[in-house]
């Protein structure tokens, strides 16, 4: 969430952004509640001070237990009042969004987010090509028929040498991101003033209480997330949701920043509103699993790790040869907690069409903020910046390299970069 302070001081601006984003909300009322609160505690306050002072003079006449009961009557009012009033005034300021950054495009859907480049040519095939869902349940690879028998529909079976493929895919990038020496390249190569800390794989858990997931500014109960029934736990919707809380209520030393973890684990999303081409194969299912990175770092090297991350997702795109597209994200697109975001999309030859494949989120110290995420330094305590970015949708990419990697025959070749991952399997 935002700085209410600075919420104050700049009521016009921070209406005027929120707008931009599709968040319209009533500053106005924000503000207004934000003083009541803080009158009330200077009450509270004022009243604490008169009962201690009135205790400390050690007087027990009839004027002084009066004057006593009076003030602890005034107090307890006062304080179910603030206690009252602080869940509305948490509710509409979590309601504010981040702000975008300058280079962000104004626009009121993603139909105005701007290609910034595109990598690689789309292969070119003499017969027409088929789609990942025909080629993995022609090869039996891919069983959305069980899956839908066993546990309804947008599920699926993966089999056989695909399981592989995305072991592979999986050891491959923790491979690539736990290197000091890759990390230090894409840093060099991009123009980067960082450090080359490698990135610390985790396992994530699937499951988080709403307190941290409310403050993570990443809950959305209607259209994604998946509630338990009696239980105070929501399903992982992605791996970044459960590493952005890790450190929750924690002051980090500066000496550890940047914190880059590659977070893996199975996530769950209702999807709703879903249809066409989405709902084929295994683009968009409720189940799926996911490489995901996050970093913490500093408020001075927040939008570089952005980029870094940015230059990582190129690379691994890059090195399995895939075509993709660099899209810088408008305004309405970006997502409430976020500053900055990028997508990129995969050339998909079924959909002769680029897809979304990856995202980059930057939320400056938005999530930290409500998170209490610090650190100390000799200029006193921050909240740190906090990053996160697609390293693979497994599912998706493997759709993609199926489908770019296809022959005639109905079957497709695999990425020499994951031969070493695959036990001699170069062809499935």
């Amino acid at each position: 969430m935002l700085d209410i302070s600075f919420i104050r001081d700049n009521q016009e601006i921070v209406a005027q952004k929120a707008s931009q984003k599709g968040y319209p909300v009533d500053i106005g009322a924000l503000v207004k509640l934000d003083n009541d609160r803080r009158l009330l505690q200077t009450q509270i306050d004022q009243l604490r001070q008169e009962r201690n002072q009135t205790a400390s003079q050690g007087r027990h006449g009839d004027n002084e237990q009066s004057k006593g009961r009076e003030i602890k009557e005034k107090l307890s009012k006062l304080e179910a009042d603030l206690k009252n009033l602080e869940p509305k005034y948490l509710q509409m300021l979590r309601s504010v969004p981040n702000l975008p950054l300058e280079d962000v495009p104004i626009g009121s859907s993603e139909a105005e987010n701007i290609v910034v480049k595109t990598v690689g040519e789309p292969p070119q095939f003499d017969f027409k090509p088929l789609s990942h869902a025909q080629i993995g349940e022609t090869l039996g690879l891919i069983d959305k028929e069980r899956a839908a028998k066993v546990s309804g529909s947008r599920f699926a079976y993966l089999k056989g040498d695909l399981v592989k493929l995305q072991f592979a895919l999986i050891n491959f990038v923790l491979s690539e991101l736990t290197s000091p020496e890759l990390i230090s390249r894409l840093i060099k190569d991009n123009g980067l003033n960082l450090k080359p800390s490698p990135f610390i794989p985790v396992l994530t858990p699937a499951l988080l209480k709403t307190a941290p997931y409310e403050a993570s500014a990443r809950l959305n109960a209607e259209e994604m997330t998946y509630k338990v029934a009696q239980d105070d736990l929501w399903l992982n919707a992605s791996a970044e949701h459960t590493l952005c809380t890790m450190h929750m209520n924690e002051i980090v030393s500066v000496d550890l920043l940047p914190l880059r973890y590659i977070g893996y684990s199975t996530s769950f999303r209702r999807e709703a509103g879903t249809y066409g081409k989405d709902m084929e194969g295994i683009l968009r299912l409720h189940q799926f699993d996911k490489l995901e990175m996050e970093v913490l770092s500093d408020a001075t090297s927040g939008l570089a790790e952005h980029q870094l991350l940015i230059a990582v997702e190129e690379h691994l795109l890059s090195s399995l040869g895939l075509s993709y597209q660099v899209v810088n994200k408008c305004s309405a697109d970006i997502g409430k907690p976020n500053a900055h975001g990028v997508d990129i999309n995969t050339w998909f030859p079924s959909q002769n069409n680029y897809r979304e494949t990856h995202t980059a989120d930057y939320m400056t110290d938005y999530q930290a903020r409500d998170l209490k995420i610090r650190i100390k330094d000799n200029d006193g305590k921050h909240f740190v910046h906090t990053n996160d970015a697609t390293a693979f949708a497994l599912g998706r990419i493997m759709a993609a390299l199926v489908e770019n990697y296809q022959d005639e025959s109905g079957h497709f070749a695999i990425p020499e970069v994951l031969w070493p991952f695959m036990a001699g399997i170069t062809r499935i």
